[in-house]
């Protein structure tokens, strides 16, 4: 693998070459992955070592860049499922205060229907007096 970078011109920028006399290695790239201050130094063509240290900053590079990506996701997933909790958690009281309110009126109800059953029994109790009372008359 050969890599090059010269200037056309002054005034333009870089450019970058990279090729191979086989055709079994692809141009070794790592630019698009790291920050500036993270890249890692061209190899040492002549070096077999160098080239393979090169490799591996890439291929770290590209793994880094993929747990980074994950972490994202993973934290994106986390603020939704919060999210969800808390609305459960509001459902969740709703729910309670609804029960009990059920509860109330269950038992007001309850109440209500002994009132009303005591007050029929008057009334009835109320008319057979009265019934009597006009027979009596």
């Amino acid at each position: 693998m050969i890599t090059s970078t010269r200037r056309v011109s002054p005034d333009k920028s870089e450019v970058r070459i990279a090729f191979s006399l086989d055709n079994t290695s692809a141009p070794l790239q790592c630019q698009s992955v790291l920050s500036d201050l993270l890249q890692p130094v061209p190899p040492c063509v002549s070096l077999r070592e160098s080239v393979q240290v090169y490799k591996d900053h890439c291929r770290m590079a590209r793994e880094f860049h993929q747990v980074k990506h994950e972490i994202t996701v993973l934290e994106d997933r986390k603020h939704k499922l919060l999210a969800e909790l808390v609305e459960d958690e509001k459902v969740a009281i709703e729910i309670a205060r609804l029960e009990e309110e059920f509860r109330r009126l269950m038992e007001e109800n309850r109440t209500l229907v002994t009132v009303h059953n005591e007050r029929a029994q008057q009334l009835e109790s109320l008319c057979l007096t009265n019934g009597m009372r006009r027979d009596s008359s």
